[in-house]
């Protein structure tokens, strides 16, 4: 299996309220592409982290293997949902790929 790992900084000009829908928006979005990519094992987005955190938002999920990953970062259901309900917001992105054994 191999994990994708997505750390987010939403952008600081939007407001809270802003903030709450971009969350849901990414939540739903990227969540809903489980099932429409071949080799997505499982896919989550969190949203509610502790105030200690320095991020906003945190997407963790699991795929076949890393040829699957790479065919979703070009897939046109991600591609869409990364470039109208993600990428828009963030300020910052820390990603984080590996083999989980």
């Amino acid at each position: 299996m191999f994990r994708h790992v997505i750390l987010w900084q939403l952008k600081d000009e939007l407001s809270q309220e802003e903030k709450e829908k971009v969350k849901i928006g990414v939540k739903q979005g990227l969540e809903g592409l489980k099932g429409k990519i071949p080799g997505l094992l499982d896919i989550h987005v969190y949203t509610d982290g502790a105030a200690s955190s320095n991020a906003d938002m945190m997407l963790d999920s699991a795929f076949a293997d890393e040829d699957s990953l790479k065919k979703y970062a070009v897939h046109p259901e991600h591609v869409r949902v990364a470039d109208s309900q993600v990428r828009p917001y963030m300020k910052n992105r820390v990603c984080m790929d590996f083999e989980a054994l």
